[in-house]
Formats: structure tokens, C-alpha cells, sequence
């Protein structure tokens, strides 16, 4: 078996996890590639089994799988990395929630002897897929972000669904997600958490001046078509928190699923419904014990 490494020394506590996997991936002969700086930066040795590569994409493109380490901005920058390759993700989490880096440090060595035994399912995420007016194509595995620059002042949206208006929307911004992204993001802006797999796309504004806009859930099928007028191009559109940079205004842009998706490893022993639990306190009552 042939591992990816993945990790970013520098934002998480990643050492003593990473060398608690490669201690494994000697005792089990299996192969980790690894990129040279990272590796560099947290002090790990060339040894046999392990092979050093010139950034993460050629350890990706070496391996069978990915084991990520670190928190959910990790992964999603491996997700990145890995899109259209459909490589199976583990994500072990040493940062702060860690919701889709579910393996706490407590369980990787049964999760890493899982990988070793096949003894786990895949969850497969789609993307979304963004393409400007120019047919300039993005992706977002959480979501895709219109939200003002350095201003005060609120920004108008146009959202149309399918031709349809929707809304134009006046606010700080507006938040187009995936069911992946759906606990991210959006759910601090007040959005519906939403299954993954559920085949839908949420569009939660942000700060919304009116109070009957409220998040609108559709399928993620047809496409939805946002613009930012001429007149106000302080806006900024990031996917998963990294600015694009936007050449002309006015600006438009559709956005649907993609075909593209990622396999996220899914331990036998966890649930969706688990983690919101674990991670979110989803649904705690202080008044039970």
C-alpha cells in the first residue's frame, strides 16, 4: 500500500502524530511519500519505506490513498490537490474541530489498521462547480463566497435559479454551499445543516438587511446564477476561503454540482450523526446529564 502524507506544519500541532504514522507505516511496510519541505520543516529522516517528493501533488500522484493530517483546512486543500484523481482521504484530526478530519488522535492506530484491513466505506463528496462569463471554471468542496472587501457598506447580489429570479440580495454577503460545506461556514451565518449526498446546493446571505431573507435550499442540479452589478466591485468570490481574483465587472457566474468528488474514508464505528453530536454539540440539553 502506498500512502500520500499530507499536513501543514505550520498552522497545527501536526509532529507526534505524523511520526506516530510513520512509526506504523514501518511496523505495517508501508510506503509514504511525503513532501521534502514539510518534511524538512518537522525534522523527519528518509528512511526505508518513506520517499520525499517535490510538493504534495507528486506524493498524491505516487500513492493509493491519502492519510491527512491536521485540521479541516488541510484536507481541504488536499481535496484541491487530489480532485479528479478520486483517491481515498483519511483525515486525522490535530487541530481544533477537525469535522471532516473526524479521527481523533485517540483512535488513528485502529483507523491506520482499518486502512491495512480494507475494514472501511467511502463517502463520496461532489464538489461545486463554479464558470465565470469568460467560461473560466472553479471548484469549492464547502462553498463558494461573495462578501464585501474593505468596506462598510453592504453589497447587492443578483441570485437567479434555473432563469428565475430569486432575489437580489443586500447584505455583507452571500454564501453558496455544498452539503459538505454546510457545517462550515453557513452554519455560523445561520444556515440549515444539510446530509451529505443530499443532492442540493444552500444559498445563506450573510448579515441580510431584511429580515424575511432567510437560507434557501435547491437542488443542486439546475444552475445558479449570481452577479454583482457594475456598480460595486468590492466584492470578493473566494472558494473554500481562497480569493479568485476577479478581472471585470459586472460579473457572473453559474453554479451547479460537479461530477468531480473526493471519497472520504468512513470508519465502520462513526456516523454522520456521531460527530454533529461529538463535534457541534448538536441537539446537547444542559438540563440532561
Amino acid at each position: 500500500m502506498k500512502c500520500a502524507l499530507i499536513t501543514n506544519p505550520k498552522k497545527y500541532e501536526v509532529q507526534q502524530v505524523l511520526q506516530q504514522t510513520l512509526v506504523w507505516a514501518q511496523d505495517k511496510e508501508v510506503h509514504c511519500y511525503i513532501d521534502e519541505q514539510t518534511a524538512e520543516s518537522l525534522n523527519v529522516i528518509e528512511t526505508g519505506g518513506l520517499h520525499f517528493c517535490q510538493g504534495d501533488t507528486a506524493a498524491i500522484e505516487a500513492s493509493d490513498l491519502l492519510i491527512v493530517i491536521g485540521g479541516d483546512g488541510t484536507l481541504l486543500n488536499a481535496a484541491r490537490l487530489a480532485r479528479g484523481l478520486e483517491k481515498p482521504i483519511l483525515g486525522i484530526n490535530s487541530g481544533r474541530l477537525g469535522f471532516m478530519n473526524d479521527v481523533s488522535i485517540e483512535e488513528m492506530h485502529s483507523a491506520l489498521d482499518a486502512l491495512i484491513e480494507q475494514n472501511y466505506t467511502l463517502d463520496y463528496r461532489h464538489f461545486l462547480q463554479a464558470i465565470d462569463q469568460k467560461g473560466q471554471i472553479y471548484y469549492a468542496l464547502n462553498e463558494c463566497l461573495f462578501t464585501r472587501r474593505d468596506s462598510s457598506s453592504m453589497i447587492n447580489i443578483d441570485a437567479e435559479y434555473d432563469e428565475d429570479l430569486i432575489n437580489t440580495y443586500w447584505s455583507d454577503g452571500l454564501i453558496v454551499a455544498s452539503p459538505t460545506g454546510s457545517t462550515a461556514y453557513n452554519l455560523s451565518a445561520g444556515g440549515p445543516i444539510v446530509m451529505p449526498g443530499s443532492g442540493v446546493l444552500v444559498v445563506t446571505p450573510v448579515n441580510p438587511h431584511t429580515l424575511t431573507t432567510r437560507p434557501l435550499v435547491l437542488s443542486s442540479d439546475k444552475e445558479l446564477r449570481i452577479s454583482i452589478p457594475e456598480s460595486d466591485p468590492s466584492v470578493i468570490f473566494s472558494c473554500d476561503g481562497v480569493v479568485q481574483h476577479v478581472s471585470e465587472y459586472p460579473f457572473s457566474i453559474c453554479i451547479k454540482k460537479s461530477s468531480s468528488r473526493i471519497p472520504l474514508i468512513h470508519l465502520n464505528n462513526h456516523s454522520y450523526f456521531d460527530t454533529l453530536r461529538k463535534k457541534l454539540m448538536w441537539g446537547q440539553d444542559s438540563r440532561r446529564s
